[in-house]
């Protein structure tokens, strides 16, 4: 199944949406072909889809539920910045991993959006 987001700002909750429900397609599905997904500080870039897939898959095995608030989203015509600060928490609300991204998406010819480089940094806590 494929996601589709049509307003920059409904990026990160869409892929928090997904990647709660575990879903790997649609992750993928957010992404354009050749995106590149940073998740360090190392500056090597995953590109293209098959490399960022092991990597999400990395995120959904991890436990718990996602939440991903928008920070800032600027439009400017087919692209957009946007940055999010995200957590991954138990059932009672007890946060053990967080972090921030920052993203370039760009409008898609159907009118959906989708990311071109995708930049997350997280930090660990508790013993999740």
């Amino acid at each position: 199944m494929s996601r589709k987001v049509y307003q920059p700002a409904e990026m990160n909750g869409a892929f928090a949406a997904a990647r709660n429900a575990g879903n790997l397609d649609e992750l993928l599905s957010l992404y354009e072909d050749d995106a590149q997904l940073l998740v360090d500080a190392s500056g090597v870039a995953l590109t293209g889809k098959a490399a960022i897939a092991a990597e999400l898959q990395k995120l959904i095995k991890l436990p718990g539920t996602m939440v991903s608030n928008n920070t800032f989203c600027v439009a400017h015509g087919d692209l957009a910045l946007l940055r999010a600060d995200f957590t991954l928490s138990d059932g009672k609300g007890i946060v053990f991993y967080s972090g921030f991204t920052a993203e370039i998406i760009r409008k898609q010819a159907d009118g959906s959006w989708r990311y071109v480089i995708d930049h997350a940094g997280a930090s660990r806590y508790g013993a999740g």
